[in-house]
Order: structure tokens, then sequence, then C-alpha cells
């Protein structure tokens, strides 16, 4: 026989499980928000490149101290678990990243590029937190979108620097985001394998928490 109060209980610790990924979610924005406000967004404190070793730390740094970018990369990782060949997904990106650079470097206009980073931040994370994921051919055109954009963000750091330092640079941001974005999908696979049908609320709270980052960035770059 039921108990008559097994309901409420659970709806109860439904919502304490609810207020907590809520007030996680919180905190991970005002922390990713101190730490943006905290740091330069150039690795090098403004400073160009001036030798091989300077352009290659300068393009390592860059995706880590930029929050969205940093966001954005792990959402591509993600994004990729469970899906044939998604590795594809994360090439189609790095390949636009330096694309988006060479942009930059060539003194091309390239309008709105906070709002569209933002935004390919948000939409990324809608997918992980809605579990809905395009083909593989969409989410790779939509991931080599972003990374035009993204890739524009990180020319700034380079602008004016001699070709040594510019190839370190470029080196630097495809091998860490490489490595990132990597190191997330195999890292989601193993938990996926570990936890079976759960994961999709771990994917979810992930979805939330990088949307949400994308929003402040949004709000940000709307009223800047």
């Amino acid at each position: 026989m039921k108990d008559k109060h097994d309901k409420p209980t659970k709806s109860r610790v439904s919502y304490q499980l609810h207020r907590i990924r809520v007030i996680l979610a919180l905190a991970i924005l005002i922390f990713f928000s101190t730490i943006e406000s905290a740091i330069a967004h150039h690795p090098m404190g403004g400073k160009i490149p001036s030798n091989l070793w300077e352009g290659f730390l300068s393009g390592v740094g860059h995706p880590i101290i930029g929050i969205d970018h940093l966001a954005f990369v792990v959402a591509v990782g993600l994004i990729a678990v469970g899906i044939p060949n998604g590795i594809s997904i994360i090439a189609s990106f790095l390949a636009t990243v330096i694309l988006g650079t060479g942009i930059h470097i060539l003194s091309i206009d390239l309008p709105l590029t906070e709002i569209a980073i933002a935004l390919s931040v948000v939409v990324f994370g809608a997918m992980l937190a809605l579990k809905k994921k395009l083909s593989l051919q969409l989410l790779s055109i939509f991931a080599a979108i972003a990374g035009i954009f993204h890739g524009y963000a990180y020319g700034e750091a380079i602008i004016g620097a001699e070709m040594t330092p510019l190839f370190a640079y470029l080196l630097g941001f495809t091998v860490i985001q490489l490595l990132i974005a990597l190191l997330v999908m195999k890292s989601a696979e193993l938990v996926s394998n570990f936890w079976g049908n759960k994961f999709f609320l771990v994917m979810r709270f992930l979805g939330l928490t990088i949307g949400a980052i994308g929003m402040v960035f949004f709000t940000s770059a709307i009223f800047s």
C-alpha cells in the first residue's frame, strides 16, 4: 500500500534538487564574471607577442581567459558526445577559428562579433540543455560559423605581430582548444557509460550553465 505522503515527498526532493542546481549555476556565473573582470582579455596584458614563445603562450591563454570562448569550446566537446564522427564538429570549429583570425589580420570588418560569439554560446548551451541534437552536418556548419567570429576576436591580440609569433599564436590556440574539446568529449563519454540514462541530467545542467554564461555576455554586448 502506497504512503499518501510519497508524492509530496518526491516533489519536495525534486524542488530541493532544482534549487541546488539554480544556486550552483548562479555561483558559477558569479565566479566567471569575477574572473572575467579581474583579468585582462589578452594573455600578454595587451602587449603584442614579439617571439615564438610569447606567440604560443598568448595563443594558449586567449581561449582560456576568455570565458565566453572557453564555454563554447566546452560546449563543442559536449555536443560531439554520442555522435558518430562527432570529432568533425570540433575540426570544423578549429578550421574556421584560424580563418576568422586571418580575416581580422587582413583588417576586414566583421560586425556584431561579440553578439555573435555570445549567441553561439547560448545556442549550443540550449541544445545541450534541451537534449536537441541536429545532424552532424548542421552541427558542423553551425560550429564553423561560430568559429569565424571566435577567431576574429582572437585576431585582436596578434595584430601587428611578425610572422613567427603569429604562426606560434595560431598553433597555440589551435592546440589548446583541440585538447580541451577532446578532453571534454572523452570525459563525457566515460561518464555517460558509467551513469547510463541519468547522464542527460548532467548534460542538462552543463547546457543550462553554458547557456546562462552566453546570456551574460549577450546582455553585456547589447548594453555596452
